[in-house]
């Protein structure tokens, strides 16, 4: 469940650097989203691999894995809007059935 809370996070930070003409590649980081490097790596494979995002280049090595090469430039992809718009409506549905429920006796 802490997953899809780090990737919502990461996909909305995505969402809203869309209004800037250069990506903020130094505030792109694990600490911004609560966890550490490791997962935030692999969080980020996982949502490249889906097409939730674009731009990461991922060099692997036979030795050390999997590795995430730097410049970041990474962007959101038309699916990785349409999971956050999809997200944001079941906790809105969520929110209103709790609210629901709290008024019904």
């Amino acid at each position: 469940m802490e997953d899809f809370r780090i990737i919502y996070r990461i996909l909305k930070f995505l969402r809203d650097s869309m209004d800037f003409e250069e990506f903020d590649s130094e505030g792109f980081t694990s600490e911004r989203f609560g966890t550490n490097d490791n997962r935030f790596h692999a969080l980020l494979i996982q949502l490249d691999k889906a097409g939730y995002i674009e731009g990461l280049h991922v060099t692997r090595y036979i030795r050390s894995g999997i590795q995430i090469q730097s410049p970041i430039d990474v962007r959101i992809t038309l699916k990785g809007l349409e999971y956050l718009n999809e997200n944001s409506l079941m906790k809105q549905a969520a929110s209103l059935a709790r609210g629901i429920k709290d008024v019904l006796p």
